[in-house]
């Protein structure tokens, strides 16, 4: 459905996005995940006909986006960061407009009934869309994209400014969208990406530096994994213990989970087995454990190793202050996630 061959795009000396490849097949849906400024943007900007390519191709149902620009667009419904509407128009006034703009073949009223109802938006179909919530807003968008029942359909940031409530209804509407259409969702914002997408392309500075599913990624990305150990024992003690073991790379105090006992989340090197060692530091102590997870990385250490440099060689050692800066900065991020212009 959608197949992009070393596509480039370069504004003045910036290369905003480094020969990315990638094909998305009918019927996926697939989320692109990135920092902001990571190229998300620009990409879904050029499959969607919007700017211009430097260099590769982009093809969409067959068509070329560059030499076959119409018959490409009429398989992409776009839904914008901040979607096209006009505020002083009725809903129904509004999706008639782009009902005739998109010079739609099908029967007017029946097709946009069936999208009204598709979205959920059938009780303010007759309301001023300035009246709106954003989350209404929001499937009102949606809806515009869905006119013509495009094959494609390009979410960019769709839950950005909604409320806990407002993102869950937007992620079952997503999954619903998925059984008909192919979806690419586009976002920073780690969790509504594994919430809502099997495959996940991971950005950074225009490249494409990961194309799987979360659970693959964690797999193969390294065979280093997070152990979570319960100890009986004083924090600052088993703390500075953990970190003289060779092989961890960083420890982290979760906290009492259970009464008398403190819960540690370890990083290891990549290929080290700290396992046996971490055994025999605590019971020389006499400090009992009394559980020992191992966990696959994450989405979010997985995002971090791929996307910031002080992650790209996992088989040096991080220190520990290194570490923590890096986990605040990404807190920051996500904190801040709903006050970002997004990709340039």
């Amino acid at each position: 459905m959608i197949e992009v061959k070393n596509l480039s795009k370069r504004y003045g000396a910036h290369l905003a996005v480094e020969d990315a490849s990638f094909t998305i097949s009918k019927g996926e849906i697939v989320g692109f995940l990135g920092p902001n400024g990571a190229g998300k943007s620009t990409i879904m900007n050029i499959l969607t006909g919007y700017i211009s390519l430097t260099d590769g191709t982009a093809k969409i149902g067959g068509f070329d986006i560059v030499d076959h620009p119409e018959q490409a667009k009429r398989h992409i419904g776009y839904l914008p960061e901040h979607p096209p509407l006009y505020m002083d128009m009725t809903v129904i006034e509004y999706l008639n407009f782009i009902y005739d703009l998109k010079k739609v073949k099908f029967p007017k009223k029946p097709h946009i009934d069936e999208v009204c109802k598709l979205v959920s938006i059938e009780n303010v179909k007759n309301r001023l869309i300035k009246n709106l919530s954003k989350g209404y807003r929001q499937r009102v968008g949606v809806a515009q994209a869905l006119i013509g029942n495009p094959d494609v359909l390009i979410l960019d940031e769709p839950t950005v400014g909604l409320d806990p409530k407002q993102i869950t209804q937007f992620r079952n509407l997503i999954e619903a969208l998925g059984k008909h259409h192919t979806v690419i969702v586009s976002s920073h914002i780690l969790s509504e990406i594994q919430a809502v997408c099997k495959r996940i392309l991971i950005i950074s500075d225009g490249k494409i530096v990961a194309d799987d599913t979360a659970d693959n990624l964690a797999k193969n990305l390294s065979s280093d994994h997070t152990i979570t150990v319960r100890v009986q024992g004083p924090q600052a003690e088993v703390e500075k213990t953990l970190l003289g073991i060779r092989g961890v790379l960083s420890v982290k105090c979760l906290g009492v989970v259970e009464k008398g006992s403190l819960d540690f989340e370890i990083e290891p090197e990549e290929d080290a087995d700290i396992r046996k060692e971490i055994f025999n530091r605590m019971s020389d102590r006499k400090w009992p454990i009394l559980e020992f997870v191992t966990e696959e990385m994450s989405l979010e250490k997985i995002f971090l190793r791929l996307t910031d440099s002080k992650y790209t060689t996992s088989t040096k050692k991080i220190a520990k202050k290194e570490q923590k800066e890096a986990e605040e900065e990404f807190s920051s991020i996500l904190d801040n996630s709903y006050n970002e212009e997004g990709d340039k």
